[in-house]
């Protein structure tokens, strides 16, 4: 009787939920999404200033949460549209966000050996990333004050990538101050005046870079030291194999001579302890390669994860009054489907999603 009583309760907040925000956001509820290619600077007019903006065909809503979404890559490789990228970003749009697959600097190849071996030129990609983000971020709350043309909410703004992106949108909203930055034995401040400060030099100039989260798919932070209690709330999927981003702390992709990154297994139980509303989903005996999309098990699990931790944070939900309104620490025990019978993810199916702590949440993904 208390196992049925707790579900009829579950239901009945999820359903609620739900209902303030229009049944929008948790589950896939559009079948097709359409993208506009824009350039996003004001400063610079190029490939790597350019981004694809994800919607869902016939969605009217104007005042929807958006996403930007950086590629991974190492800072030297990829596009917007990278599988995991394009993948992360159909998903999202099909719940109803406005989702953004962004490009931004790289080094040139040209320069790769030099990047790989210099700590002072690694610093200044990740901070020429950084900038490109936060210009992106700009660029929708500029818009928004020019008419909303992409119909989003300037209070739901989200940065995330998958691996380099997922550092990157870390430190777009992590790093609080120039003087948070290391002056030895790499002057990090020096390198960040001379790209335009925290704010960077990318454009779009006048507008706040806050944001409102982060989604970091394998990604890292550089220090800990800068994640402090006023910090974003943040959610993380990364395999406890993985070396590429260490799950703990260790030199980025495995090489000495790269910069130290800290993982899942750090950034975590520092933000428990520091009370950041966080959630860390720690794929086991998992390296780094499962980031490269839909055809990974774990990256749809990651994607339907980021989905339940964003919702409760959504302004549509905010009258709850409950920013854990869903587990933050709650793990897939099993799917199931309409009658009960034990299943794996499937389109066009209802399915019940069950979890550690007894919850259990109606999903129904459109092909």
């Amino acid at each position: 009787m208390k196992k049925i009583l707790t579900l009829i309760i579950v239901l009945f907040i999820y359903n609620t939920a739900n209902s303030q925000c229009n049944n929008r956001y948790q589950s896939e509820i559009f079948s097709s999404v359409d993208v506009a290619t824009i350039n996003y600077s004001d400063v610079f007019f190029d490939n790597y200033h350019k981004m694809d903006i994800y919607t869902a065909t016939g969605d009217t809503e104007t005042n929807r949460p958006v996403i930007i979404f950086h590629h991974g890559g190492s800072y030297y490789a990829g596009s917007k549209n990278e599988t995991g990228a394009v993948d992360f970003c159909t998903a999202f749009a099909k719940r109803g966000y406005v989702a953004v697959s962004a490009n931004h600097r790289l080094v040139s190849l040209l320069d790769l050996v030099s990047f790989l071996t210099n700590h002072s030129e690694q610093y200044e990609e990740v901070l020429k990333a950084t900038n490109d983000m936060k210009a992106a971020v700009r660029f929708f709350k500029k818009d928004f004050s020019n008419g909303n043309n992409y119909g989003i909410d300037t209070n739901a703004i989200f940065v995330g990538g998958i691996s380099s992106g997922g550092i990157t949108a870390i430190h777009a909203a992590y790093i609080d101050n120039i003087s948070d930055l290391p002056t030895s034995p790499v002057d990090v401040q020096a390198i960040a005046n001379s790209f335009g400060g925290l704010d960077g030099d990318a454009g779009n100039f006048g507008f706040s870079s806050n944001v409102n989260g982060i989604i970091n798919f394998a990604g890292g932070i550089q220090q800990l030291s800068w994640i402090d209690s006023q910090d974003e709330p943040i959610f993380s999927a990364q395999g406890d194999d993985d070396l590429v981003v260490n799950y703990y702390c260790g030199p980025g992709l495995n090489n000495p001579a790269v910069l130290d990154l800290c993982g899942v297994g750090e950034i975590h139980p520092i933000c428990d302890n520091l009370g950041i509303i966080n959630q860390g989903l720690t794929f086991y005996n998992a390296d780094h390669n499962w980031v490269v999309g839909n055809s990974q098990v774990e990256f749809v699990q990651a994607i339907d994860s980021a989905s339940s931790f964003l919702f409760p944070l959504l302004p549509c939900n905010q009258a709850l009054n409950t920013p854990n309104f869903f587990s933050l620490d709650k793990k897939i025990v099993k799917i199931t489907d309409i009658l009960g019978r034990e299943t794996n993810y499937k389109k066009n199916k209802i399915l019940f999603y069950n979890y550690d702590n007894g919850s259990i949440e109606k999903k129904y993904f459109i092909k």
